[in-house]
């Protein structure tokens, strides 16, 4: 099984990018993993939000595949780290089929791509940068695999 993280648009703000690539190599270490950053739409000003999260959302669809897609949206279900631990354990131990996590765009998601998600995940029940919530939820999957080997990273 792989696990991948899509995001719209590049991540440019340097010490994000560092942290997001840190803990991307640290991820490799226990999982198939990979970072697929979406290009930014070209000329948007002439779109409306709506026009926008369709035509982000249609690349998302095609990144994502056949993938179990689940969204990071402020309006999902939130899980201390332990709990997102256990229910990353119960989808490694009987998926199917591939795991992506979808950080989306300035607006969000589209319908399209909220009628194909499997989930909804909520890291706060604030609003965070997208460019940010990179490392962020990187660092998250990375704390979940820990606690699942075992291992000291994790104090509770």
């Amino acid at each position: 099984m792989r696990i991948t993280l899509i995001t719209v648009g590049k991540t440019v703000i340097p010490w994000v990018k560092e942290g997001l690539d840190d803990y991307c190599s640290r991820l490799r270490h226990y999982v198939p993993f990979e970072l697929v950053e979406i290009p930014e739409l070209k000329g948007t000003a002439a779109l409306s939000e709506a026009q926008i999260k369709e035509k982000e959302g249609a690349l998302i669809l095609k990144a994502a595949g056949n993938a179990e897609m689940i969204l990071l949206d402020e309006r999902g279900r939130s899980f201390r780290s332990v709990e997102f631990a256990e229910r990353l354990r119960g989808k490694l131990a009987h998926a199917s089929r591939d795991i992506c996590f979808v950080i989306g765009g300035a607006y969000g998601f589209s319908p399209e791509v909220y009628a194909k998600a499997a989930g909804k995940l909520s890291l706060s029940p604030m609003t965070f940068n997208h460019q940010m919530v990179r490392t962020v939820f990187a660092e998250q999957l990375y704390r979940a695999f820990t606690i699942i080997k075992g291992e000291p990273y994790h104090h509770e």
